[in-house]
C-alpha cells in the first residue's frame, strides 16, 4: 500500500452534495436569526414581558443547551437506522422547531393578560422545546461533514456553499424584515410576526428537504470513520476528548470569538441605534450597508477558499481575521468622530450626491472589515470535521456527534450572550424598550454602539488569533491524517482489527514502507 493509492481513495463529494447539504445550516439559521434578532422584541413588545427577562432568556435557553447538546451528541453517535445516522435528526429537528415556533409566537398570545404568569411559563417551555429541535438539526451540519467528504481540497468549499445557504434562508429574513416592518407596525408589532414566522417556517422546511437530498447517498456506515462497527460511546468520552484533543479546544475558542463578533455586530438592536438613532436614516442606510458588506464579502470568499486549499483552513482563518481587526480600527475611529447633527460627520448614501468623505471612509473600512470577518465567520464549521478526523486518527473513534455538539455548545452559549450584552447595554442608558428604527437618539448611545459594534468584536477576534497560534491541523497535517486513516480503513476492510490497524499505521512514514 502506498501513499498515492491512499490519496486517490479519499472520500469525495459530488458537486450537488457539496451544494445541497450545507442547506441544513441555512435551514437552522433561518430560526437562528429570527430568534437572535426578534425574539426579544416579541417577548417584550407583543407579550409585555420584562425587557431584562426577554433579553436574558436567550442566554438562559442556551445554558439549557449545556444539557441537551451532550445528550443529543451521544445519541447521534449511537444511532444508525435504515434512513442513516443524520437524516432522522435533521427531519425531526425541523419538525420540532415548526411546532415550537407556532406555540411560542402564536399560542402564547391567546393567554389572557390577567394570567401574565402563565405567559412567562409557556414562553419558557415552548422556547425550551425549540432549543431541543434546533440542537437536533444544527448538530448534523457539523457532524455530517465527516461522511460527506474528507478531501482537504473540498472541505474549504463547504464554507462558501454554507454561506450561500445561509444567505438563502437567513439573508431573506434579514432583507425582508426591515422592509416588511414599515408596513406591519414595526418590530414590536404582532402583525410583523404574523408574516415573518410562517415565512421562516416555509423557507427552513424547503432548505431541510434539499439538505436531506444532499447527504442521502453518503449517510451510510461505509462512510463513517474507519468503516468498522462503532463501539457505543459514553459521556466519559467528552472528558477524554477535552483532555486530549487540544485542537478542538483551540477551535472552540476561535469559533466562539468569531461567533461573538458576528452576533453582536449584526444584532438588529445595535444596527437600529447606529443607522436609525445616531445617523438618523435607518431605512436609507440599513439595506445599502448590508449590500455593501455582501459585495465586499465576495472576493474574500474566493480568497479564503484559495488560501485554505493551498495552505490549510487555519492559515485562511488567521489571515482574514487580522484583516477584519485592522479595518475595524478605522471604523472605531470614525464612530468616535461622529457628531450629532453635523452632516460632515454623519453617514449619508442616498441620494448619491449627498455622499461625503466620512461616508466613503466608513464604507471602505466597514466593507473590507465586514467582508473579511463574514467570510471567516462560518469557517470553524468545516474545521470541526478536521478535528473529528483527527480524533479518529488519534483514538480510532468515529464520534462526530460528540465532536460537533462540543463545539456547538460553546458556539451557542457565546452567540446567545450577544443578546444579553445588548439588552444590558441598552438598559444601562435608561431605555426600557429595545430600540427600533424609529427610536430617537438618547444620551450614551454613541458609546454603547462603539462598544457593541467595534470594541467587543475586536476583542473577540484577538482571542481567535491567540487560540489559533498553537493549532496544529494545518493543510499538510490534514493530508497526512487522511492518508493514515484511509490506510487503516483499507486494513480493517481486509480483516484487521481496529487495534491492529491503529498500531500498524501511525504516521505517513508507515504508509511509505
Amino acid at each position: 500500500m502506498n501513499e498515492n493509492n491512499s490519496t486517490v481513495k479519499l472520500n469525495r463529494a459530488k458537486p450537488y452534495q457539496l451544494i445541497l447539504f450545507p442547506m441544513n445550516n441555512g435551514a437552522t439559521n433561518v430560526y437562528y436569526i429570527l430568534t437572535l434578532n426578534f425574539i426579544a422584541y416579541y417577548a417584550n413588545g407583543v407579550l409585555g414581558l420584562a425587557l431584562i427577562f426577554a433579553t436574558t432568556m436567550v442566554t438562559v435557553m442556551r445554558l439549557f443547551d449545556a444539557v441537551t447538546d451532550p445528550v443529543i451528541g451521544a445519541l447521534m453517535d449511537r444511532t444508525v437506522t435504515r434512513f442513516g445516522k443524520f437524516r432522522p435528526f435533521m427531519v425531526l429537528g425541523n419538525g420540532i422547531m415548526i411546532i415550537s415556533s407556532l406555540l411560542m409566537y402564536f399560542g402564547t398570545r391567546i393567554i389572557s393578560p390577567d394570567m401574565q404568569w402563565l405567559k412567562y411559563t409557556c414562553f419558557v417551555l415552548f422556547y425550551a422545546l425549540y432549543v431541543i429541535g434546533y440542537t437536533f438539526q444544527t448538530a448534523c451540519t457539523r457532524s455530517g461533514q465527516t461522511c460527506l467528504t474528507n478531501d482537504p481540497s473540498q472541505r474549504p468549499l463547504f464554507t462558501v456553499f454554507n454561506t450561500v445557504a445561509s444567505l438563502t434562508g437567513m439573508g431573506l429574513v434579514q432583507f425582508l424584515a426591515p422592509i416588511l416592518q414599515k408596513s406591519l407596525g414595526g418590530y414590536n408589532s404582532p402583525r410583523f410576526f404574523d408574516v415573518m414566522v410562517p415565512l421562516a417556517i416555509v423557507i427552513s422546511a424547503l432548505l431541510t428537504v434539499l439538505a436531506v437530498i444532499g447527504i442521502a447517498e453518503k449517510d451510510h456506515p461505509e462512510y463513517f470513520g474507519l468503516g468498522a462497527v462503532q463501539e457505543k460511546v459514553a459521556f466519559r468520552d467528552y472528558v477524554e476528548i477535552l483532555k486530549n484533543n487540544t485542537e478542538l479546544l483551540r477551535l472552540m475558542i476561535a469559533g466562539a470569538g468569531c461567533k461573538l463578533a458576528f452576533s453582536i455586530a449584526t444584532n438588529m438592536t445595535v444596527l437600529c441605534m447606529l443607522y436609525g438613532s445616531m445617523m438618523g436614516d435607518y431605512d436609507g442606510l440599513y439595506l445599502p450597508m448590508m449590500i455593501v458588506g455582501y459585495i465586499f464579502s465576495v472576493p474574500f470568499f474566493l480568497l479564503t477558499v484559495k488560501t485554505s486549499q493551498k495552505q490549510g483552513q487555519k492559515e485562511s482563518l488567521v489571515k482574514y481575521t487580522k484583516v477584519a481587526l485592522v479595518m475595524y480600527t478605522g471604523v472605531l475611529v470614525l464612530l468616535f468622530m461622529w457628531k450629532q447633527g453635523v452632516s460632515s460627520r454623519n453617514l449619508s448614501v442616498l441620494p448619491l450626491s449627498s455622499i461625503n468623505i466620512y461616508t466613503i471612509l466608513f464604507i471602505l473600512f466597514f466593507g473590507i472589515g465586514y467582508g473579511a470577518y463574514y467570510a471567516t465567520a462560518d469557517m470553524p464549521i468545516p474545521m470541526v470535521a478536521d478535528c473529528s478526523d483527527y480524533e479518529t486518527y488519534r483514538s480510532g473513534k468515529y464520534i462526530p456527534g460528540i465532536m460537533g455538539t462540543l463545539f456547538s455548545l460553546v458556539d451557542k452559549l457565546v452567540s446567545s450572550l450577544g443578546s444579553t450584552v445588548v439588552g444590558m447595554a441598552v438598559a444601562a442608558i435608561g431605555i426600557s424598550t429595545l430600540p427600533d428604527s424609529t427610536t430617537p437618539y438618547a444620551h450614551g448611545m454613541q458609546i454603547v454602539v462603539i462598544v457593541l459594534f467595534c470594541i467587543i468584536p475586536m476583542i473577540a477576534w484577538t482571542l481567535t488569533l491567540i487560540a489559533m497560534k498553537g493549532y496544529q491541523l494545518t493543510g499538510p497535517k490534514m493530508r497526512e491524517i487522511q492518508a493514515v486513516n484511509n490506510a487503516r480503513k483499507e486494513g480493517i476492510a481486509q480483516g484487521m482489527t481496529v487495534e491492529a490497524a491503529m498500531d500498524r499505521w501511525k504516521t505517513i512514514e508507515d504508509i511509505r514502507e
